[in-house]
């Protein structure tokens, strides 16, 4: 049995999950729709490879806004925001950096939707690209 990559959870632990393979990469998001979610002035979330992340306790407290586009996954019991995932498939592709318990491994590579970014908290002077809006994806 291997072990995985990485593992992760909830505020009051009910909901763990594991990733079995290295996430693909982060960036942080500062659009209004995260602030509103998160409480803060932004979220640093990190892309899944594809059925790369298993829940494996506390599904049944696992639910879901959705906003549009993909549906932000969150714990009923605590509220933690763990995922973005298909709201019709239930496919993780997102995972809150926050949510996994100890290093990620990936950084943040850039900073998206900064133009909503609040004037009570300055963004940090870490070098990392800016997008005013969605950052772009790349061409395949």
């Amino acid at each position: 049995m291997s072990t995985p990559a990485l593992v992760g959870s909830c505020g009051c632990g009910a909901v763990r999950f594991e990733i079995s393979e290295p996430l693909l990469g982060s960036i942080y998001c500062h659009c209004t729709r995260c602030q509103k979610r998160t409480g803060t002035a932004y979220q640093a979330s990190a892309l899944a490879a594809p059925g790369s992340v298993t829940v494996t306790a506390g599904a049944d407290h696992l639910r879901d806004w959705e906003p549009g586009g993909l549906a932000k996954t969150y714990c009923a019991l605590c509220g933690a925001h763990l995922f973005a995932r298909d709201g019709e498939t239930g496919a993780i592709s997102i995972v809150r950096l926050a949510a996994i318990d100890g290093d990620p491994v990936v950084r943040p590579l850039a900073r998206q939707f900064v133009a909503y970014h609040p004037a009570w908290a300055p963004i940090p002077h870490d070098g990392l690209p800016r997008f005013d809006e969605a950052m772009p994806r790349p061409q395949a």
